[in-house]
């Protein structure tokens, strides 16, 4: 194995792995993406595959998976989507294959979007910032004192087990994992308009063309995270939150979510008002944020 400033960096999703071969200031030189096995041993077996293609050029792997991650042994706990991966070490696993001289690291993903966005986006130079990963549910992290916040549990940032306005007895149906479901606000249009449930493109145009229910739908969704954003300021009081995820492409999310925050301020005069926009990266956040993250440990940061 050779010495070398670049790294292997994994996003695991719930229905694709990409990853992209970087260098250590964040450049990609190379990147493609496969399916994610949807069990345990061929899921191994890729990762393994993957490291096997690169590991001649590479000094680490960085890997980014959903999940509760133990920073230390950087085991997975739940998996999220990919309940299977519960409990497994990646670090192990390709540490037996390959040899300790290979630095590997795992991070949960709502934490790489916040790193990602630390180290070369719009948190970058923030104090204290948060990011809002508007997914298939609500994913986040947390930076504190210019640092990630993992906290006790390395739990820190799940903001989809948070329960949503009006439903405080009923968190497991009614938080915002479900209800700020940016893949459910899109299908609820495209199902009333007719057309394909996962075209958030062409939601989106019936949203700028001012198409009533679209409107009222995708209002009420900003509104909805606002309201979440504003409970999280009333504990962590940070600068500046911003907005990820696929939608937060359309610049009109961040807008929006806050335009109702800002009104939401004014009514409760004691709750300082932040800074809402979008995420520097989209796609990619969680290749930079895994790779931050593994930069981080070779400084002895983490």
């Amino acid at each position: 194995m050779t010495t070398t400033s670049k790294y292997l960096s994994i996003d695991i999703g719930g229905s694709s792995i990409k990853f992209g071969l970087m260098d250590h200031a964040g450049q990609i030189i190379s990147r493609g993406k496969v399916t994610t096995p949807q069990k345990l041993d061929p899921f191994v077996k890729q990762i393994l595959a993957l490291v096997s293609q690169y590991v001649s050029q590479i000094k680490g792997v960085a890997i980014c998976a959903p999940g509760k991650i133990d920073p230390h042994d950087g085991r997975i706990y739940y998996g999220g989507a990919l309940t299977f991966l519960d409990k497994l070490s990646l670090p192990e696993t390709i540490h037996q294959h390959f040899g300790n001289d290979l630095i590997v690291t795992v991070e949960n993903d709502g934490k790489c979007a916040a790193l990602s966005e630390l180290w070369l986006g719009n948190l970058h130079g923030i104090d204290n910032g948060a990011a809002v990963v508007l997914g298939t549910g609500v994913g986040g992290g947390l930076i504190l004192d210019g640092h990630l916040y993992r906290g006790t549990h390395f739990q820190a940032g799940e903001l989809s087990f948070l329960p949503s306005y009006g439903a405080p007895n009923d968190i497991v149906n009614n938080n915002y994992g479900i209800n700020g479901s940016a893949v459910k606000m899109v299908a609820k249009i495209a199902k009333h308009y007719g057309f394909d449930t996962g075209d958030g493109l062409r939601a989106f145009k019936k949203i700028k063309k001012g198409k009533k229910f679209a409107k009222k739908v995708f209002n009420n969704y900003c509104r909805q995270i606002a309201e979440m954003i504003f409970a999280i300021q009333s504990i962590i009081d940070v600068q500046r939150y911003v907005i990820g995820g696929g939608i937060s492409a359309q610049p009109i999310v961040a807008k929006r979510i806050h335009h109702y925050l800002k009104k939401m301020v004014k009514r409760q005069a004691t709750i300082s008002h932040p800074e809402v926009v979008t995420a520097h990266f989209h796609n990619d956040a969680n290749l930079y944020g895994a790779l931050y993250n593994l930069l981080l440990r070779v400084n002895n940061e983490i």
